[in-house]
């Protein structure tokens, strides 16, 4: 198991003593998930971090009339909880769900605060809180300052930039990407075909010609 933290950027250059100290006490555990299972639920309390080994998972609200809003995915590398462990509201306001078969480290709250002490784990870990701060800013801009068509656009671009071509694959299903733009599936398809009709994408199944860039 210290070979594989060793390879995740929070534990890259932390003394490998002091990992498997952690792991001999219990203190870091290792735990296997299959897709479409409930990490945490919802309100549950935080007791420590998450770092995913691999996978993918997603933080998202549920709403009383079964509305679903994709705030966060996760994949490897990233840490869930960091936010809201030493926090005096440390529960979990969304559910963490995976997407697909997933691997999870699990960090104890009394070893990221043992860790603390060590440079070398508070700096990535630091990086974590402001990466996820970042992404809730955008969340906010996301639902409060863009129509749908500019969120469409910008997601649009930052894929055709992540698989360099404009001829895309959508990584998720058109219903997935309602709820990851926070909007309606019927609000998507309509506007998808608006663009479609203007001339700005060509679009089959998954796959989509951006012709706007």
């Amino acid at each position: 198991m210290i070979k594989e933290l060793k390879k995740l950027p929070l534990f890259e250059r932390v003394d490998s003593k002091i990992i498997k100290e952690l792991i001999v006490s219990g203190q870091i555990t290792k735990g296997s998930y299959p897709k479409d299972v409930t990490v945490h639920e919802q309100y549950s309390k935080c007791q420590g971090i998450d770092i995913v080994g691999s996978g993918k998972l997603i933080a998202y609200s549920l709403a009383a009339n079964g509305y679903e809003t994709i705030v966060f995915e996760f994949t490897k590398g990233d840490i869930i909880g960091a936010n809201l462990l030493l926090g005096n509201l440390n529960k979990y306001p969304m559910n963490i769900y995976c997407t697909a078969n997933s691997t999870l480290f699990h960090v104890s709250k009394k070893a990221v605060i043992d860790l603390l002490r060590e440079y070398n784990f508070v700096i990535p870990f630091v990086k974590s809180l402001s990466l996820n701060s970042q992404g809730m800013n955008q969340r906010i801009a996301m639902y409060t300052q863009k129509s749908l068509r500019e969120n469409l656009v910008d997601y649009l671009t930052a894929l055709s930039a992540e698989q360099d071509s404009k001829s895309i694959i959508l990584p998720m299903s058109k219903k997935q990407l309602a709820d990851h733009l926070g909007v309606r599936r019927p609000s998507l398809f309509r506007e998808l075909r608006y663009m479609k009709e203007e001339g700005l994408v060509e679009i089959n199944n998954r796959a989509i010609e951006i012709l706007f860039l």
